[in-house]
């Protein structure tokens, strides 16, 4: 018996319903054809077996056990808040032009009903990747056989181009595009480019084994096929920030720890003022969701590496040893801006903390689950890599205002911002739900 036999045999019933008929095994034989390879540059990697035991305790700290699973159901989308996994598959898609209004319902209950599946560690459909017609293309490209759900989320977001592009209402939900759903502006320093920027829909995989992540990205790209495409996708490890008290806080490739002051998960009155979309803002359809900044932010490795320890503690504005801020204290001793050492500032007026701490913000606060990547080497001979920056908010105007003032920023002599892209990100679904049904609604 496959896992999909035990699963439709009772075992675990299936939460989101499944795709219109035809739908799944449409768009994996078209992508058969295809080729998958050419769709993910040839990377190939995956998920999951039987359904995986429940969540991983709070205050543990013997880390995740090796079948964590998290619903896909609940008021919010997993991903957020949950806590931050250790991989990534991030990736932008763009909607056919072919593809209309019914395409692009049918493509979201598609997802979402695969989505429920896989992180609960099962195969994309009841067929998956041995069930099915042998002599037809497996729905499940089967390369997780035998792994766990290992923590799997997947969140799904909403582009200003789903809304309209070159002034043409694609789908009829123009009039319910978000009023602060747009690209962001130019900031100083900005080296964008376009093939790391923008996309009418997006999904965060994020996991404990890097393989998982990146089977859900492959999957749910084959469901596409015909109805969206990739535009552009990153893989990330190391996570840089953490969204629960437990976790110790990570280091970036700087070899700073980052995220210190980040919102947390239990932080309730924060989450509501900062994160989630409140039932007093527009539009009424995303309220319990939020939006996400998403920046690839190249790092100058190299340059870096040659620079003083005290120099670089001056441009962070915290000890490299413990995180602490330059003030004084332990990591999690609130910076004082008004110490002075030697006559001097003792946390660098430009430094990277002083100016993006909310009390140089307007009180203004991000929930960040970024993470480090290293895409090889450039032309130059030096590591392709950096951060690839996530934050959640309840305003896209709450990341404009702290990059604004990051325009005086030691730390911008050592980076580059070379993708950008925003999303709104729906609430979340109930038993039998799709992500974007109170868009369409």
């Amino acid at each position: 018996m496959t896992r999909d036999d035990a699963d439709d045999a009772g075992s675990t019933p299936d939460v989101v319903g499944p795709p219109a008929s035809g739908t799944t095994r449409r768009a994996v034989l078209g992508l058969s054809a295809a080729g998958i390879a050419g769709l993910l540059g040839g990377t190939a990697l995956g998920r999951a077996s039987a359904p995986a035991p429940g969540p991983w305790p709070v205050g543990s700290t013997a880390g995740p056990p090796v079948g964590e699973a998290y619903p896909f159901e609940g008021e919010h989308q997993a991903g957020i808040t949950t806590r931050v996994q250790d991989h990534l598959h991030f990736a932008a898609f763009d909607m056919s032009p072919r593809a209309g209004r019914d395409e692009l319902v049918e493509l979201l209950r598609d997802w979402s009903y695969a989505a429920s599946r896989i992180t609960r560690g099962l195969d994309v459909s009841a067929s998956g990747a041995l069930a099915g017609d042998p002599l037809a293309p497996p729905d499940d490209t089967g390369e997780a056989i035998g792994l766990p759900a290992s923590g799997l989320t997947v969140t799904i977001g909403f582009g200003p181009t789903l809304f309209e592009r070159d002034g043409q209402d694609r789908f009829g939900v123009a009039a319910r595009r978000p009023a602060g759903l747009a690209p962001l502006p130019s900031f100083v320093g900005d080296a964008l480019k376009a093939e790391w920027s923008h996309g009418d829909l997006c999904i965060q995989a994020c996991a404990d084994d890097p393989q998982v992540a990146v089977h859900a990205i492959r999957n749910l790209s084959r469901i596409a096929f015909g109805r969206a495409s990739v535009r552009w996708s990153q893989m990330g490890f190391g996570k840089t920030s953490r969204t629960t008290a437990e976790a110790a806080t990570p280091r970036n490739l700087f070899g700073f720890k980052d995220g210190t002051a980040n919102i947390l998960a239990t932080d309730a009155p924060r989450l509501r003022e900062h994160v989630w979309v409140q039932p007093d803002d527009e539009p009424a359809w995303l309220v319990g969701g939020t939006y996400l900044v998403a920046r690839k932010i190249e790092m100058l490795l190299e340059p870096w590496d040659r620079t003083q320890l005290r120099e670089q503690e001056t441009v962070i504005g915290r000890d490299k040893s413990h995180g602490a801020p330059l003030s004084g204290g332990g990591e999690l001793t609130a910076p004082d801006f008004d110490a002075v050492l030697d006559g001097r500032p003792a946390i660098d007026v430009a430094s990277h903390v002083r100016l993006a701490h909310p009390d140089h913000n307007g009180g203004t606060s991000m929930l960040r689950r970024g993470y480090n990547y290293v895409d090889g080497s450039n032309a130059l001979g030096r590591l392709d890599a950096g951060l690839f920056f996530l934050a959640y908010v309840r305003d896209l105007a709450q990341f404009v205002t702290v990059q604004r003032n990051l325009s005086t920023d030691l730390l911008n002599e050592y980076i580059r911002h070379v993708g950008s892209a925003t999303f709104a990100v729906p609430p979340g679904v109930g038993p039998g739900g799709w992500v974007g049904e109170t868009l369409f609604a």
